[in-house]
């Protein structure tokens, strides 16, 4: 297949004192939405409404007004009396609710939380991972780019990408080149940081979604709007594209060369052949069930997260059998993100407010939990680095951090 090629300069830089560009970081706008009356109304109508559908203000689960200031900060620059007469609007009108604060489990494990905010406002950065020089890379959804930090000294820089892009999730190959998902042109891109150099593969599959490299050298990926799985071969270019069950999510490749995808929109579990790529399905007790991202195990179970359910659970690919484990903040917990980590299970909550990140050991069968600092967001993935951390993200407050597991 043919692939389109193009050079792209380096922006560095930490001052940003914009919005994203309207015509392509306009997300999420969904119904009309009216505001109530107020002084302050004006100013979110014209401002946040240029990123951003209103909606996202009457669903949020409100924040006193440092939370709204703090999150208001990190999308656009204001002048301080627009800052604050927006804070006092939103406090005033959408509060906050405490009925959304996560459970918290103690436990002995330890961690260190680290993050960093990056350069370009609104951009709301996502799905980091580390390349094999260490640094750590992360999506700039609606802003179209891909930056890297040095996690060693702070210092960020950023890559456009084609405008079109709006970059879903990215994953390092082992000669440091980064690709990404094409979430909003139907591609799939390959960034070499040394020239800047962008190649894109066009897809059949309108939004290609999460990626992963298999041992065989081939990217496989998930579309979710699509229902389409597809196979990238890079020394060739050649896509192969085949339909499946509604909405697949995350996919993870298994030490047997198996390839397990999350359906979101179904209650099943898929393992894909990554020769024949043909499916077999593993159901989820509950109709209700619904899967965003999974973690293997060494001893070849496969743990998920049931959003729908506020619940975590284990599939034996061998036997069928699937048990679950209610999350601690309950049924409206919403798990998100999922890792494993020396046979440890992590993941998020995130449907609370904080966003809290979960310890689960299968062997105990004993939860620890911790709030996230900046966690007015939602962490949409996990990334295991080679030292055995977490990389973790906040897509509404810009933020990229670090777990250090210190247990």
């Amino acid at each position: 297949m043919q692939s389109r090629s193009l050079s792209i300069l380096t922006v560095t830089g930490f001052l940003y004192l914009g919005l994203v560009a309207p015509a392509e970081a306009q997300r999420g706008r969904g119904e009309e939405v009216r505001l109530p009356a107020g002084a302050g109304q004006k100013l979110v109508q014209d401002l946040c409404a240029q990123c951003h559908g209103l909606n996202r203000i009457t669903r949020s689960s409100g924040y006193d007004q440092p939370g709204w200031r703090a999150l208001i900060d990190t999308m656009m620059a204001l002048p301080d009396a627009q800052a604050i007469t927006i804070s006092k609007y939103l406090t005033e009108h959408f509060p906050e609710q405490p009925g959304r604060r996560p459970t918290l489990v103690p436990g002995d494990a330890s961690i260190k939380i680290t993050e960093w905010m990056v350069p370009t406002l609104g951009q709301r950065s996502r799905d980091p991972i580390q390349a094999p020089d260490g640094s750590i890379w992360w999506t700039g959804m609606w802003a179209s780019l891909a930056g890297r930090l040095d996690p060693e000294t702070g210092e960020m820089e950023e890559f456009h990408l084609p405008p079109a892009a709006r970059p879903h999730s990215l994953v390092p190959d082992v000669y440091g080149n980064i690709w990404y998902t094409g979430n909003s042109n139907a591609t799939i891109g390959k960034l070499d940081p040394r020239t800047g150099i962008i190649t894109e593969y066009p897809t059949e599959a309108r939004d290609p979604h999460t990626a992963v490299f298999h041992p065989n050298g081939n990217l496989y990926f998930t579309a979710q709007q699509a229902g389409m799985l597809g196979r990238l071969n890079p020394g060739t270019g050649e896509i192969t594209e085949v339909q499946t069950e509604t909405r697949p999510y995350g996919i993870q490749v298994a030490s047997d060369g198996t390839i397990w995808v999350a359906y979101n929109g179904t209650n099943k579990i898929g393992a894909l052949d990554p020769q024949t790529l043909d499916v077999r399905y593993y159901e989820v007790p509950n109709e209700e069930s619904r899967i965003r991202r999974l973690g293997l195990t060494s001893d070849g179970m496969v743990w998920y997260g049931n959003s729908a359910r506020g619940r975590i659970g284990r599939l034996n690919p061998k036997t069928g059998e699937v048990r679950e484990w209610l999350s601690p903040s309950g049924p409206t917990a919403q798990p998100y993100a999922f890792a494993v980590v020396d046979d440890v299970i992590w993941y998020n909550e995130s449907g609370m407010r904080p966003d809290a990140l979960v310890r689960f050991d299968p062997k105990t069968e004993q939860f620890q939990s911790w709030v996230i600092p900046s966690g007015v967001g939602i962490i949409r993935n996990f990334w295991v680095t080679k030292e055995g951390n977490l990389l973790i993200h906040q897509t509404s407050s810009n933020r990229v951090g670090l777990v250090k597991i210190q247990d």
